[in-house]
């Protein structure tokens, strides 16, 4: 074996990989839900579903793609198996010390929250991205009036090449052609049992990023008393309460209001 393997698969290695890993993914967090707000435009879903077809469609976005789909993966098990290997290390906890007088819930409970999260992702993905890909989405015919900027918006039940189509008609009517997205969530998220699933699955996402972030930091070695401060700040008010409280705003925003 190499010594660039070794490295990699020592303890200190895996944690670096996992590091590495989950602060890719929260950078795609941030994304994810900037990109996402724009289910609260008030044009009848047009820009969440431009915006999907263009996630969906742009060389470069759909490379990094893959290189995410593989990160979720890797994060996902490898923390699981990690969790694993340390309880099977120590099964039984020490008699002299109280876990919970010298460490944070959230620490202690990194399997439960990933697992959590994991079982979330999927219900995700398949709801959302695989119903998208290979599912039946109806396409809806927008009509934007340039003058006004009004827009109207009606099924369309003809045939398109792609995921998007675009005309004028005449001179002062822009007519957009594209899958709707924005239905399928609709439709969603006015199930209130999805709702409650994806507010509890944020508030694990909430536990697991405020102990996480922090800890990427220091198993890369760039914890220092001059920056634990501005760390630990973005990671519990940043990708702790702000992100997660974002993303579960939406589901709300479709049960309670739209």
């Amino acid at each position: 074996m190499s010594a660039l393997a070794k490295a990699f698969t020592s303890s200190i290695g895996k944690k670096v990989i996992m590091s590495l890993t989950g602060l890719f993914l929260c950078s795609f967090l941030i994304v994810h839900l900037i990109g996402n707000f724009q289910l609260f435009s008030a044009d009848q879903g047009l820009s969440f579903n431009l915006y999907s077809v263009f996630m969906t469609t742009n060389p470069l976005i759909k490379t990094v793609s893959y290189l995410l789909y593989a990160s979720i993966l890797f994060h996902a098990f490898k923390g699981l198996y990690l969790a694993y290997y340390n309880k099977k290390a120590r099964p039984v906890d020490y008699a002299l010390i109280d876990a919970k007088e010298n460490s944070h819930w959230t620490s202690r409970n990194m399997g439960i929250l990933g697992t959590i999260i994991l079982v979330f992702i999927v219900v995700h993905m398949q709801g959302f991205w695989y119903e998208y890909k290979f599912g039946e989405v109806p396409y809806t015919k927008y009509q934007i009036e340039l003058a006004t900027g009004a827009i109207s918006a009606e099924p369309f039940t003809g045939t398109i090449v792609d995921k998007s189509e675009e005309y004028m008609l005449g001179e002062s009517t822009r007519v957009i052609i594209v899958k709707d997205l924005f239905k399928i969530v609709q439709n969603a998220f006015k199930q209130w049992w999805l709702v409650l699933f994806y507010v509890i699955s944020m508030a694990a996402l909430s536990f697991h990023l405020i102990h996480g972030f922090k800890s990427a930091f220091q198993s890369l070695g760039l914890n220092h008393s001059k920056y634990n401060g501005i760390i630990n700040f973005i990671g519990v008010w940043g990708f702790g309460i702000v992100i997660p409280i974002g993303f579960a705003v939406m589901p709300l925003y479709f049960l309670f209001i739209y």
